[in-house]
Parts: C-alpha cells; sequence; structure tokens
C-alpha cells in the first residue's frame, strides 16, 4: 500500500479516539502538503496577482506568519534570520524556491547561502535577487491584514539599503499573494480537513456527556479544562483556550459577548455551550455546539429549545446559500442578515476564514459588534477553495422560560467549484446529557 495512503487511513482511527500519528509519521505528511502548495499552488497564485519575485524575511521567535506556514516539519521556529524567496521561472512553467539561510531549510526549499563565499548574508540575497532580474519585488506588507504584514520595519530597512537602485522601485506589496497563500486549501488538505473536524466533534460529544458532567456538581470550568487535558492526552493542540457557558430559566442574563466569567455549576435544564478548536497537521478547527441537560425523568430536550435550534439552523442556510465567487462578505452580510430578519429570525453573523490559522486571511463576514459591515477585511470578495468557521447566532424568545436565548453555532464550512459544503456534517439534535 502506498505510503502515503496509509498514513491517511490512520486519521478515521483518530476520530475513534483509537490512533494518534506520530510526530515522525505527522511530518511526512506536513512534507506532502508543503510540497504540493509549492509545487501546484503557488505558481499560479504568483501569476493570478501579477508577483515575479516573491521575497520572505523573518528572524527566530519573529516569525512572518506566511514563513510559518513553510517552516519544514522539523523547524518549530525560524533560525538566527530566515529568508525565503520564490521567482517565476522566465522560459518555462512553474516556480524557482531558494532559501538564504545558514542552516539547511529542510527537504522542499534548498538553501543557497555559502556564508564562506558571501559573508553578508544581505548581500547574498540582493545579488540572488539581481541574478534573477525580477519585474518586480513582492513584500509582506499590509496595513489591513495582520497575517500579511510579517516584514518588520528593521528587516525591509535592511533590504531597502542593500538593493541597487534600478530595483528598489519594484519593491510592492504582495498582499494579495500573501492573502491567496494563507486561505487557499488544496485538495490534500481537505483530505485531511474532514478528519479533523470529526475529532473536533468526537471530543464535545465526549465533554457533553455523563462521562464528564454531573449535574449539581460539574462546572463550567471544569469541563473548560477537561477540554485542554483531553487535547493534550490526545498529542494535539489547542488554538485558544475553550469556552463552556449556560443559559438557564429563571436568569435574566443573555449570554453577551464580553470578558466576564461564564463559570456556573451544570444544572438539570441547562442549556450548555461550548466554543472548542484543534490544531493538528497545519490546520485548525473551530466549532461551537449546544446541549441540553436532561432532567429526572425527561427522554428528549423541550420542544421550545428543539425549536430554536432550529432557527438557528435556517440562519445558516440563508448565510452560506449567499456565498459567491467574487462578492463581498459586506455584501453577503447585509443581504443574509435582512433575509433573516424578513423570515421573522434575529441573527447576528460573525464568520471568519478558518485553515492554516484559526482566525485566518481571506473573506471577513461581519464581527459580533460590527453587523453594519468590516472595513476593508469585509470588503475583500470571496474566492473558491476556501474554508470559514461559520459562525454565528439568533436570539430566540423562549416563552416558558420568559426570557430571550441565543443560538450559538459554529461549524467549519468549505467553499469550492460547486458551492458550500460544512467539512464534517453540522449540528441539527441537540446533545443530550443525562441520557
Amino acid at each position: 500500500m502506498n505510503k502515503v495512503i496509509c498514513l491517511f487511513l490512520f486519521l478515521p482511527l483518530l476520530a475513534l479516539g483509537q490512533q494518534v500519528l506520530s510526530l515522525k509519521e505527522r511530518a511526512v505528511i506536513v512534507d506532502q502538503i508543503q510540497k504540493d502548495r509549492l509545487d501546484n499552488l503557488l505558481p499560479q497564485l504568483m501569476d493570478d496577482n501579477g508577483i515575479d519575485l516573491w521575497v520572505l524575511i523573518t528572524r527566530e521567535y519573529n516569525e512572518d506568519p506566511v514563513v510559518k506556514t513553510l517552516l519544514p516539519p522539523t523547524w518549530l521556529n525560524a533560525r538566527r534570520q530566515t529568508i525565503l524567496v520564490f521567482s517565476k521561472n522566465k522560459n518555462a512553467e512553474g516556480i524557482t524556491s531558494a532559501a538564504i539561510t545558514r542552516y539547511p531549510f529542510g527537504k522542499l526549499i534548498p538553501s543557497i547561502w555559502d556564508k564562506e563565499k558571501q559573508p553578508s548574508q544581505w548581500q547574498a540575497l540582493a545579488d540572488y535577487i539581481v541574478s534573477k532580474k525580477p519585474k518586480n519585488i513582492g513584500i509582506n506588507t499590509s496595513k489591513a491584514f495582520a497575517l500579511a504584514d510579517g516584514l518588520v520595519k528593521t528587516d525591509y530597512d535592511a533590504l531597502m539599503r542593500v538593493l541597487p537602485e534600478a530595483y528598489k522601485s519594484k519593491v510592492v506589496s504582495a498582499e494579495q499573494l500573501a492573502i491567496g497563500w494563507i486561505e487557499t486549501r488544496t485538495a490534500k488538505e481537505m483530505e485531511l480537513y474532514e478528519d479533523l473536524v470529526a475529532i473536533t466533534h468526537q471530543i464535545i460529544a465526549e465533554a457533553f456527556s455523563s462521562k464528564v458532567i454531573t449535574p449539581g456538581e460539574t462546572t463550567t470550568d471544569d469541563v473548560v479544562w477537561w477540554l485542554r487535558e483531553k487535547v493534550l492526552s490526545l498529542g494535539l493542540d489547542t488554538w485558544f483556550h475553550p469556552t463552556v457557558d449556560v443559559q438557564r430559566a429563571n436568569e435574566s442574563d443573555l449570554y453577551a459577548f464580553d470578558s466576564k466569567s461564564k463559570f456556573d455549576i451544570i444544572q438539570p435544564g441547562d442549556l450548555v455551550h461550548c466554543d472548542f478548536g484543534i490544531s493538528y497537521l497545519s490546520l485548525n478547527t473551530d466549532c461551537q455546539e449546544l446541549a441540553y441537560v436532561l432532567k429526572p425523568g425527561e427522554k428528549q430536550a423541550p420542544d421550545f429549545l428543539i425549536d430554536a435550534l432550529a432557527q438557528g439552523n435556517r440562519v445558516q442556510d440563508i448565510f452560506t446559500n449567499n456565498f459567491k465567487t467574487g462578492v463581498s462578505g459586506n455584501v453577503i452580510l447585509k443581504k443574509s442578515l435582512e433575509q433573516g430578519r424578513a423570515e421573522g429570525l434575529r441573527p447576528q453573523i460573525y464568520t471568519h476564514p478558518l485553515g492554516t490559522y484559526g482566525h485566518s486571511a481571506g473573506t471577513t463576514l461581519g464581527m459580533w459588534d460590527s453587523q453594519n459591515g468590516v472595513a476593508v477585511n469585509g470588503d475583500y470578495p470571496l474566492h473558491p477553495n476556501t474554508s470559514y468557521a461559520i459562525e454565528l447566532n439568533t436570539s430566540v424568545y423562549i416563552t416558558e422560560w420568559k426570557k430571550d436565548i441565543r443560538i450559538m453555532l459554529e461549524e467549519a464550512g468549505f467553499f469550492g467549484a460547486d458551492g458550500f459544503r460544512y467539512i464534517n456534517k453540522r449540528q441539527e439534535k441537540l446533545l443530550l446529557i443525562g441520557n
């Protein structure tokens, strides 16, 4: 059996808690993902964005976010001054990759700097750039997109000092290229992504069960730390500290987007919510799900909560049905909110790109405190082969509780040539605690 296929077959077992790839096996997959992206994605992105030569400059512990996506699996950080250069081949397809580094930069990007022949790393960079005769030189600077703004001022100044005068005017922002590199998902990555989301769902299902929660005893904070320990025990990582909170009858507070702790003892009759994600094999997940704590004698959640979840699902459908290539996040947001309100719903939408980073680069579709649109990032158009955390809520008045609640949902989704799909389904039934 092909080794790559064999490794991929381990992943469904991981979702069942039976098998975690060793670090060595993960390194093989990460190398394969990077090679595929360098060979097949980057040349197209450079063509699409009109960048002839792309130079990435970073330093140990102060890594450019783009460089972090290119680090060999045996490099946990950049080392010393790390410089990568990608240039379009003049009379052939594809690109040439080079690392101007003191140490070999993994298997995929050859290190070409010989310090004994050229003591200055910066001069070696300048000489290499001149040898390529680029029409322009892309650098990672951006006012609005943090992940595309990885070139620090000191390194920018050093580059400009060493470039010949004729080349200084060729320096341009590679903002669009950097965003495209971070936001675009390949077919190989999507083979992995479904399993990563399945793992996330499995962990949440275990957290929202009698194995972890004893009503009247277990606190929301206990569940948060159980999630952290569970991920650690599987040899995985979390990219943010999870949250777990409750909504219940006879309490007036509507869940707010603030920094106040929602620590509480979980009780029968509670609607429990979590926000949780993992990092694995260079990708991230981000998921919010809901569970109901059964009261004695109950076999299912009350109809009013089942109906409330259905309203949340309806907001999801309205929203994702509006995904279209080339349409900005702000336009999709406005149209979706208007449609939802016209149906009598009370939605909020605050969806973000998801993938190489949890809060990734690309199209922003609202923020919880910016429901009228997001300047610049929200104007960025939707591109195919991109993934998102479909994060939103709708407020629902519960007559039996005499109060509003929020149905807060978040699921990983993919937008491609065939439109939108959830990467590994979505929650359409409340999880039940105590069944």
